[in-house]
């Protein structure tokens, strides 16, 4: 396999367009794409690895999907959302709920994460205060969790990287998760679960219980290259918002969809917790969509019991019918094609051969068809040794993320077995020009 990287012939002039990543030479010009595969404009292939960014779990040609949506736009792209919605939407959200754990019992449509967590945190200020708690209102989140690009879902980001924008919404208070405790401060694995939920505790009541209105977390932290918790963290954690009366948000924007083996990390765990943003895979790529689905005593709050609710204001697009569309296309395929037996089938298959190829060469973190790669070369520790990697591994043709020293792999629900073992195989290459030879 070719590790040489061909530059695409890019317009003579891009001064008009603004690049969601720096401009480089290693930026691609995609034109086409089918199944798990991608072609550049100079007829370059991608096995991509990562379903986008956590999204195309069912390929980029899926014909039910595609189907879905050719037939919405032809008989109505869009409906006025002042004044009403369309079917596709309500059944869409009621198919959602269907999948999620017992206890959620609505689902708010919006477009994509970031909007998702916003409308999480605005629907637990609102739940406090329909109480006569109207002092709760700060909001607690991870050091180095992730959450959006908007400034509310920003503020709730705990990376230093964020703040060239500035001071965030008030009212953020962060907090450390176990794999932070364990990677700079030593603590075991097996402590540090719950030392991490008694740090919330003590956090909380630092603050005042009766300020704190919510704690927003993802499962698996992301952006610590897929970072899995301890089994008793989150249970530890639900106790602990239970007794200070703090709705508990989980952000599954990439853990939902049957990516960790379950419809939703929340059941993978075993935790439900009051309010679940999901997205990304929730259309399996074909339009903007995401979640927010709403436990029974939240719903309560926003209508009647057993009637339907209602969380305004919302945005223009959200419930749109071709994004409904695509959507509910995605949940029936999602459920028609046992899409988590294939999971479970290839979670097993690749994390079989990456603990093989790893041999010394990093530490394997797994839930489902989520896969991290701590980075470790021979010569010792490169704090950039995962964006090296990921840049070998596109050299030849594969598309992971890598940043920092991990790399992570999210493979399509439809990949093939010969899928899997090319993405193995350019990945060994990868980390024998990074980090030497396996041992």
């Amino acid at each position: 396999m070719s590790s040489q990287q061909v530059v695409a012939p890019w317009p003579a002039d891009l001064s008009s367009y603004c690049f969601e990543v720096p401009y480089s030479e290693q930026s691609i010009l995609f034109e086409s794409a089918s199944g798990v595969r991608l072609v550049d404009a100079t007829g370059k292939r991608y096995l991509d690895g990562l379903s986008g960014v956590f999204v195309t779990c069912f390929g980029y040609d899926c014909e039910p999907i595609v189907t879905a949506v050719t037939k919405q736009v032809q008989t109505m792209a869009f409906n006025p959302p002042l004044h009403g919605t369309n079917k596709s939407a309500i059944e869409l959200s009621r198919r959602l709920v269907d999948l999620a754990p017992e206890g959620i019992t609505a689902a708010k449509l919006v477009n994509g994460g970031s909007e998702a967590v916003e409308a999480a945190i605005r629907l637990a200020r609102l739940h406090h205060a329909s109480r006569g708690n109207q002092g709760k209102l700060k909001v607690l989140s991870h050091y180095h969790g992730y959450h959006g690009a908007t400034f509310g879902s920003l503020s709730v980001t705990g990376r230093p990287d964020v703040t060239r924008f500035g001071p965030g919404l008030p009212g953020v208070v962060h907090v450390w998760p176990p794999d932070c405790l364990e990677s700079f401060f030593g603590v075991p694995h097996e402590d540090s679960g719950a030392l991490a939920a008694a740090m919330i505790e003590r956090t909380i009541e630092a603050e005042g219980p009766d300020s704190v209105a919510a704690l927003v977390l993802e499962p698996v932290i992301h952006l610590r290259g897929m970072a899995v918790p301890p089994a008793d963290y989150l249970p530890k954690v639900r106790e602990v918002c239970d007794r200070h009366d703090v709705t508990l948000i989980f952000d599954e924007i990439v853990t939902g969809f049957g990516r960790t083996g379950a419809p939703f990390a929340a059941q993978t765990f075993g935790v439900t917790p009051d309010l679940i943003c999901a997205g990304k895979g929730i259309s399996g790529g074909y339009a903007p969509l995401a979640a927010v689905l709403i436990g029974e005593h939240i719903a309560g709050t926003l209508g009647e019991p057993g009637g339907p609710v209602s969380f305004a204001p919302s945005h223009t697009y959200a419930a749109n019918p071709v994004a409904s569309a695509a959507g509910l296309a995605a949940v029936e395929l999602f459920e028609s094609s046992n899409a988590l037996d294939s999971v479970a089938r290839l979670s097993e298959r690749t994390a079989s051969g990456l603990r093989a190829l790893l041999a010394g060469r990093g530490e394997l973190r797994a839930a489902g068809l989520l896969f991290g790669v701590t980075v470790r070369p021979h010569s010792g520790p490169d704090p950039e040794a995962g964006s090296k990697v990921a840049a070998a591994c596109l050299r030849r043709g594969l598309i992971v993320r890598g940043q920092d020293d991990w790399i992570v792999l999210a493979p399509p629900y439809v990949a093939e077995d010969a899928d899997i073992d090319e993405i193995l195989s350019i990945l060994g290459e990868a980390l024998d020009e990074v980090c030497g030879g396996a041992a």
